[in-house]
């Protein structure tokens, strides 16, 4: 889920890997781990700043397109829909 939207979003803005993972301030080898899908569970301030550098809503950076799960650590019981909620909490 997270790994195929990651993979599609970055592509889809053109980004190399390198450069979202500077501009989400992450290192190079997390955002890997996370594409190649070996990090199924990030941690939230992860997947906000992924989802910052993309410039797309968390559940559209985690959302399985059949079912609207979210996957990331930190956050069990949490929807798509609490994406202001949990923005405001760890930025």
């Amino acid at each position: 889920m997270i790994a195929n939207n990651l993979r599609r979003l970055r592509k889809k803005m053109g980004l190399s890997q390198e450069k979202l993972a500077r501009l989400a301030d992450i290192s190079l080898n997390t955002l890997t781990k996370i594409e190649s899908g070996f990090a199924k569970k990030p941690t939230i301030q992860t997947v906000v700043k992924l989802a910052k550098a993309l410039e797309v809503s968390l559940d559209e950076l985690v959302k399985n397109r059949e079912k609207a799960d979210v996957i990331f650590s930190e956050t069990e019981g949490i929807t798509p829909f609490d994406s202001d909620k949990i923005i405001s909490e760890y930025l």
